[in-house]
């Protein structure tokens, strides 16, 4: 036994790890057992009686009885629920929350069910998730976190159901304020700040009464890698304003909502000593480009904590200026349907990790993928040859996936669309390395690219900026096919100053870049146009987070989408480009 019982839930998930086979099944049969006599399961269940069905036999019957679903599949149940209809649909238990997904995956924002049971979850897994951490980076008791967490708004459905993140939802929850009141170390803001609905006054005071408690301050948090970096980016440009408030004790006027103010100004008092001392530093980081910003500034920082896998990979160099040594340790695996796996490595680096699945919060099926032979592969939908699902206990080390879902939430035998490779084993569990979400988002031909496809094209294009003394701040990209041939266009924003001629080179390195065949003989026959570079000018990414924080999303769980078809982002995207280049990769002069 460990030091204050600290540790007990590791023990708990070692025996729930020795069991996993058994613990699926049991975790299968409750949630049939819970939501016996719904209508969308009485649709495959008919009058079969599963209350007294052994549970193997149970497993059996449901994989073969109920087919696989997506999303458009329960979309229908969904949209009852929100429209009032009190039916058990979907769940016995009243479902009173919908929570919304980020919207950047299929270009819309989704409703998904939230329960009690996905709070639940979720104070689990980052108790169990703090203990591991702990093991290796053990931080004080009374300390603090600097939280950069953010509530959107909530609304009401048609049928007085309250729509938010699940990340709002859970913030808002009994959960939360347990974990607030139970924890070693204590957030920096108040809850007036989490929630003020303002991400730009709610950075403010996160970052200012950060600083106020610097000293206290035992590792740095957001949900998103991205959140992060955009935080401490607006400090470049903040840091003077905040001293002053730390010195004189007072706030800005920048933040105008009540609430927040009455609530800082209630904790912060002038504090002079302690401003000259952050500014001391903020001038010595400003000469040095920020470099090692975190722990100068928070000395008694032992890591940074964040989703820093698939699509925030992007962020990870930026951050790791910011941090210098301070480890950067990958938070947990999750997604809006349900969490799915814990880091027991925390040492491991965020290419690296890995998540050991949670057996008893959903039902997992994974459906074996097989990469195709892309000289014989002329399908526009994906690169994958799938065969039928298996259960948790039949996974094979080293093999690709597709996620499958049965959830306590309604959601039964949910295609998630995240494809992971088994990578290793926690006694019995599988642990999963992210992938890429198996959705195509760069096609104008034959030619199939994912997301991970594109991070990569763009980090070897982008590897000539570092000449220079400039970075990329962020990218997004558009499959273009208004004219033919159709081209894909990649959309940079950078920081610093590059020559043209360079430039043309980053454009015609990341042409050269793509790997998929189809891609590669459309070039040469000219069935896809040379790719394009568009430099857009300083802050239009933040435009993009700000026309989506304008409609319903939160900065908790903001992801920039690195393909769009979006018309407005476009058009966003195409004022602000300042300067245009096309590739000569394959020889073609224009």
């Amino acid at each position: 036994m460990e030091r204050n019982g600290e540790y007990d839930i590791i023990g708990w998930f070692d025996e729930v790890a020795e069991t996993a086979d058994s613990v699926q099944t049991q975790t299968l049969s409750q949630i049939l057992r819970l939501n016996y006599g719904v209508e969308y399961l009485k649709k495959w269940f008919r009058d079969i009686n599963i209350q007294e069905m052994e549970e193997n036999a149970l497993e059996s019957l449901f994989t073969s009885l109920v087919p696989l679903a997506s999303h458009a599949d329960l979309e229908h149940y969904i949209q009852r629920i929100a429209d009032g209809d009190d039916a058990p649909l979907l769940t016995q238990e009243a479902i009173t929350n919908l929570s919304l997904s980020s919207g950047t995956t299929e270009g819309r924002q989704k409703f998904v069910p939230f329960t009690r049971h996905s709070s639940k979850t979720t104070l689990q897994i980052f108790k169990l998730a703090a203990a591991y951490r702990s093991r290796i980076y053990p931080i004080r008791e009374g300390g603090r976190i600097l939280e950069l967490i953010y509530s959107s708004k909530q609304f009401k459905t048609k049928g007085g159901l309250t729509v938010g993140t699940a990340t709002t939802h859970y913030y808002a929850s009994e959960e939360f304020k347990i974990k607030q009141e139970q924890t070693k170390s204590f957030t920096c803001s108040p809850e007036a700040v989490i929630s003020s609905g303002d991400y730009n006054q709610s950075t403010y005071c996160h970052l200012l009464l950060g600083l106020h408690f610097r000293d206290e301050v035992e590792f740095i948090t957001s949900t998103f890698a991205y959140s992060i970096v955009q935080a401490f980016r607006s400090f470049e440009e903040l840091w003077r304003e905040i001293c002053d408030d730390i010195r004189e004790g007072s706030l800005s006027s920048r933040i105008t909502i009540t609430k927040v103010r009455n609530a800082v100004l209630d904790i912060i008092s002038p504090n002079p000593c302690l401003a000259s001392r952050i500014a001391s530093t903020c001038e010595e980081l400003e000469e040095k480009d920020w470099f090692c910003m975190i722990p100068k500034l928070w000395p008694n920082a032992k890591y940074v904590y964040s989703i820093m896998t698939g699509s925030m990979q992007p962020y990870l160099r930026k951050l790791r200026h910011y941090a210098g040594n301070l480890p950067l340790v990958s938070a947990d695996y999750g997604s809006t349907e349900s969490w799915i796996g814990v880091n027991v490595d925390p040492s491991s680096p965020p290419e690296k990790v890995t998540f050991a699945v949670m057996p008893n919060f959903s039902y997992f099926e994974f459906i074996p993928l097989h990469r195709q032979s892309q000289q014989n592969s002329n399908s526009n939908t994906d690169d994958f040859i799938e065969e039928d699902p298996v259960p948790l206990s039949q996974v094979k080390l080293g093999q690709e996936y597709e996620i499958v879902l049965t959830t306590f939430t309604g959601l039964y035998r949910y295609r998630l669309g995240d494809v992971v490779e088994v990578a290793g084993f926690h006694k019995k569990i599988p642990k999963l390395n992210f992938i890429c979400r198996r959705k195509l988002i760069l096609t104008v031909n034959i030619d199939k690219n994912t997301e991970k496809d594109l991070q990569l094209v763009v980090e070897r294009g982008s590897q000539a900026l570092s000449k220079s003394k400039a970075e990329l701040v962020d990218f997004t990209s558009h499959a273009d096919a208004a004219k033919q041939p159709g081209h894909y266009v990649i959309y940079w924003e950078i920081n610093g100053e590059v020559e043209e001629r360079v430039l043309r080179e980053c454009c015609r390195e990341m042409d050269a870049s793509f790997v998929d065949h189809g891609y590669v003989v459309s070039r040469r026959t000219n069935s896809i146009g040379p790719l394009e570079l568009c430099i857009v000018e300083k802050g239009t990414f933040k435009k993009i987070l700000e026309h989506f924080i304008r409609n319903g999303a939160a900065l908790s769980q903001f992801k920039i989408p690195r393909c769009t078809s979006n018309q407005v982002l476009l058009k966003i995207l195409d004022a602000s480009t300042i300067k245009r280049f096309r590739s000569t990769a394959y020889g073609q002069e224009l």
